[in-house]
Parts: structure tokens; C-alpha cells; sequence
């Protein structure tokens, strides 16, 4: 089949790399004239395993093409799938300038009986504003009754396995209207996914609002998992268990399941904090404000700052002269990604209260060193204070603390002894519970998880001699070594 996915970004550049390489020709559209220079050139705008050699493959194959000329885009293809970015809006909804804007765009140039499939994640209600606008258009070129059907196509890929996930998915969900068009609709769909189905069949057919709701509803309950098991984290540091043998007593029954249990910093990314945000503005504008979600927020809110507790009772609130190394940047591993992650906020809080920082990351550390610049631009002079390095290694030599953010494969198994001998304080600090306690102790590492047994987050003959003789309190500025 031919397919248009218009937009390059994340859920765009997937979509049509699989979709070309399942034997589809596929035209992605873009009106970012630099990113369609740079696909073109063979770059690549993102970091995602296996997607840089499948658009390569399928470039060179004459299967997969990259062009600003959208014109060219909706004359190319029936099947018209609007993949462009939903930022959030000021008041946390979904901005849909960019939807609209393409389904105008198709509007203006379509010839015949388009299938317009929403597959950027929109609210409840997007397909009636993307069916006007398109109307609008071609009422406007005196075609008003030319026919077309908007169809709903969410998108549930994981960064770092979006590959995986798009060619093995678990459910095809498909929103349709239930008129002559919606049935062309949903045979076109069905034919373009007949490849994912050989097995068994995995489409879910509804109409189109159940299907706009049901991709908000997957990443609302997951990040209610995810604020869920960081409060009860929070819970057993306080009363003396272990969060990861709780998890491991819970995952074992098969109505709970393990997926998502993992407590840590906070959640992050282009999904979870902005598409439970649209879920609780489209809730409070029908009178109906989401009680458990909203608590969910706050909880994800206030997990990013407990391992900066952690550090303020170690070292107090003001940390002039102290090094703190950073492994981690990115929200998850696989992924070069840093909206919305735990990193942003704890590198700033450390480098305003006077620290100095070196971070690594595999992939991540140019998109870091963007995002950190835009959040410090009230004290710019301050970026001077962070230093990306190649090595994790590096980055923990003379350092007072090594903070752990993201789940890397290479943190996983880190030389011990070489570690605690290239730190000046032999602490560290887990945000990710990957490393078990005993080992660490053994290698003489003084450790912190996340619900890890730390009852009192920090006992008083732990902190710096300072604190602990109460000579100073630990929110003063403490300057011996640790």
C-alpha cells in the first residue's frame, strides 16, 4: 500500500520505517526543512534502537522518502496518518495546533476519498475537530461534498523498544465511525495491519472516542503503577522493609503482574507526565476532576526531589566545594530523551545550591547539555559547573557522591572496588534500585536505594561529623569532606 505519515518526529519516523519495512511505500512529509535535510543526508533526529539501519535500508530499498513538499504528500496516498506533536498547553491539555494544522493542510490538497487516521495521542473529541477542519478547506475549494473519513490509530510504543512493540504489538486498536466511510476506513486499516493479525488476531475495532480515550486510560494506569509502588517505596524506607522483595511478594500474583512495579525517581518522557495532565483537564472541563490521577501527579511531583532529601541530609543545603557525579540523563535507557526527566530537576537543584557536576550518559549527553542550559537561563554562568565525560568512570573521580538516574545496561555491573577507589565519599545513591545492598557494603559502599531499608533516610552517625555532633544543622553549609 502507498501511506503518507505526515510528521518525522518520534511516533512518525517508527510508524514509517515499519510500515516500509513490512513492503509499504511510505512518504513522511515534514515542514521542518532541517530535519528533512538531515533524513535525507542520513542522519538521524532521534535515538531509538534498530531505526537508524531500517530507514537506511528502506531509503536505499526506494521504499521509505522524506520531503517538505506536502502537496506531493496527500496526492501520494488514500491513507493519511497525522503523526505530529501534541505538546502540552499552558493549562495542561493537549495543544492541537499541529494536528489541525495538518488536517487542514490535507484538506487543502486531497482529490478524492482520503482515510485521515489520528496517531498522535489527542483527546477525546480531536476526530470531530479534525473532520471540520478538513471540511472547512474544502468547502473553501468548493467541495464540500467530497467524501473522506477520520479515523483513530493511538500509538503504544515504549522508547527504547519501539521497534519491538510496533512489529510485535499486543493490540492494533482501531477507532472507526460507523457510516459508508468508516467501514472504507476500517477496510483500508485492516488490510495495512493484515500482516500483524497472521497469528492471531490482535485489531480491536471500536468507535473513534473509545478508541482516543483508550490510549490516555493505558498510560494513566501505568503511571498510577508507577506513583503507586514510589509511595510505598517511600513507606518501607520509613518502616524498615525492602521495596524490591515487596515487589517480587506483589508481581508474583498473576492479577498484579510485574510490569511497571519498579520504584524509583519519578516518571518522565513525551507520554506519561503530559498525557495524564490532558486526562485531568478534559476530566475538570466536564465537571468530573480525576481525584486518583491528580494524586498520582503530586506523587510523581514530589519523587523527584527524594534523593536531593538524601543529599541535603548528607551534606546540608548548600554544597559549595562538593562533586557529585551523575550516571544517567536520559528519562529511560534506550532513548536519548530528557523531557520531563528526574535528571533535569536534580542536576539544577544541585548546581544552584553551589555544587559542581559531571554527568554521564551513553546517548543523551548533547540533548542534556540543551535542556539543562534552557532550564539554568536565569543563571547561565552556573552551566560552568557541569562536565559531560566519556567514561562513567570519569565522571565519579574525587566526587563526594554518585547519584544513579537512569538504568543503563553498562551501570549495571560496575567494577566495585575501582568505583569506591575513584570516589573522594564512598556514597551512593540509587535512584533506580539497580545494585543490591549487601554487594555494595561488601565493596565498602555506603548505600541508598529507594526503599531500601534506609528507615530514617539517613541515621545520625552516617551524616558528616559536623551534623552529627549537632554543631551545625543540616541545612547550613557544611565543608569538610565526607
Amino acid at each position: 500500500m502507498n501511506v503518507t505519515i505526515v510528521g518525522t518526529g518520534y511516533v512518525g519516523l517508527v510508524t514509517g520505517a515499519c510500515l516500509a519495512e513490512l513492503g509499504n511505500n511510505v512518504f513522511c512529509p515534514d515542514v521542518d526543512q532541517n530535519k528533512i535535510k538531515l533524513l535525507n543526508a542520513g542522519g538521524m533526529p532521534i535515538h531509538e534502537p534498530g531505526l537508524e539501519e531500517i530507514i537506511q535500508r528502506n531509503v536505499e530499498e526506494g521504499r521509505l522518502r522524506f520531503s517538505s513538499d506536502v502537496a506531493a504528500s496527500v496526492a501520494f496516498a488514500d491513507v493519511q496518518f497525522i503523526a505530529v506533536g501534541t505538546p502540552p498547553d499552558e493549562d495542561g491539555s493537549a495543544d492541537l495546533k499541529y494536528v489541525l494544522a495538518a488536517a487542514r493542510t490535507i484538506g487543502r490538497h486531497m482529490d478524492g476519498f482520503k482515510v485521515i487516521v489520528d496517531k498522535s495521542t489527542v483527546p477525546v473529541g480531536t476526530a470531530e475537530k479534525v473532520e471540520a477542519a478538513v471540511r472547512e478547506e474544502l468547502a473553501a475549494r468548493g467541495l464540500a461534498d467530497m467524501e473522506f473519513s477520520v479515523a483513530s490509530n493511538p500509538e503504544f510504543l515504549k522508547e527504547g523498544a519501539a521497534i519491538e512493540d510496533f512489529m510485535r504489538p499486543d493490540r492494533i486498536v482501531l477507532g472507526v465511525a460507523t457510516d459508508a466511510g468508516g467501514e472504507r476506513a476500517l477496510a483500508a486499516l485492516r488490510e495495512l495491519y493484515r500482516p500483524f493479525n497472521r497469528n492471531h488476531e490482535r485489531t480491536r475495532v471500536m468507535d473513534v472516542r473509545s478508541a482516543e480515550f483508550t490510549k490516555y486510560a493505558a498510560n494513566a494506569m501505568l503511571a498510577t503503577r508507577i506513583s503507586f509502588m514510589n509511595e510505598l517505596a517511600n513507606l518501607a524506607d520509613k518502616v524498615g522493609a525492602d521495596i524490591e522483595l515487596v515487589r517480587q511478594g506483589i508481581g508474583s500474583d498473576p492479577r498484579i503482574g510485574y510490569s511497571f512495579l519498579y520504584a524509583g525517581t519519578g516518571y518522565g518522557g513525551s507520554c506519561f507526565p503530559k498525557d495524564v495532565d490532558a486526562l485531568c483537564r478534559t476530566a475538570q472541563e466536564n465537571g468530573l476532576p480525576l481525584q486518583v490521577l491528580d494524586a498520582v501527579q503530586r506523587v510523581n511531583a514530589s519523587q523527584k526531589k527524594v534523593l536531593l532529601d538524601k543529599v541535603w541530609a548528607r551534606f546540608g543545603h548548600r554544597t559549595e566545594g562538593r562533586v557529585f557525579a551523575i550516571w544517567g540523563l536520559a528519562f529511560k535507557p534506550g532513548t536519548d530523551d530528557m523531557r520531563e526527566a528526574p535528571s533535569r530537576s536534580i542536576i539544577e537543584a544541585l548546581l544552584r545550591a553551589g555544587a559542581t557536576v559531571r554527568a554521564h550518559d551513553p546517548v543523551a549527553q548533547e540533548q542534556a547539555a540543551r535542556a539543562l542550559a534552557s532550564d539554568m537561563a536565569d543563571q547561565p554562568d552556573l552551566m560552568r559547573n557541569i562536565t559531560f565525560v566519556a567514561q562513567p568512570l570519569d565522571a565519579a573521580q574525587g566526587a563526594d557522591a554518585l547519584i544513579v538516574l537512569t538504568e543503563w545496561k553498562n551501570y549495571k555491573s560496575p567494577n566495585l572496588r575501582a568505583l569506591k577507589n575513584a570516589l573522594r565519599s564512598p556514597l551512593v545513591l540509587d535512584g533506580r534500585n539497580i545494585y543490591e545492598p549487601h554487594a555494595m557494603a561488601a565493596a565498602g559502599l555506603t548505600y541508598m536505594g529507594i526503599g531500601r531499608n534506609n528507615a530514617a533516610l539517613l541515621k545520625a552517625e552516617d551524616r558528616l561529623p559536623e551534623v552529627a555532633e549537632g554543631l551545625v544543622e543540616p541545612n547550613e553549609r557544611v565543608t569538610s569532606a565526607a
